[in-house]
């Protein structure tokens, strides 16, 4: 992965838009939360393969970054990204990495199922 570059990843999100896509957005503090501090509440999200239509998509922010994408019925949100690539089957994958590069957010698009 690479830090964001803001315009070639809105670029990226652009071709995503208007078909069926398959949705990756995973949150966590994970398990590096309530073992080193037991006053941190241990929290986290996950989809995967979750088929929408994305009708508008944006990169918000001047790094860690925000993308919003709008759905039929609402919107998808990621905050806190930092780093991004796109993988040999032309997935964008977004990921936002701490202090010490561990995982805190993930979001990625594709145009057929995560296996």
């Amino acid at each position: 992965m690479q830090p964001i570059h803001k315009e070639t990843v809105q670029k990226k999100i652009q071709t995503f838009l208007n078909k069926d896509v398959y949705v990756h957005l995973e949150t966590t503090n994970g398990a590096y939360a309530s073992h080193v501090n037991e006053k941190v509440m241990t929290v986290g999200a996950f989809i995967r393969n979750g088929k929408v239509t994305i009708s508008n998509g944006k990169i918000t922010g001047e790094g860690p970054y925000r993308v919003g994408l709008q759905i039929d019925l609402g919107w998808i949100y990621a905050e806190g990204l930092t780093d991004w690539e796109i993988d040999e089957e032309g997935r964008l994958l977004l990921a936002g990495h701490d202090f010490e590069g561990r995982l805190a957010v993930a979001l990625q698009l594709s145009e057929h199922p995560f296996s």
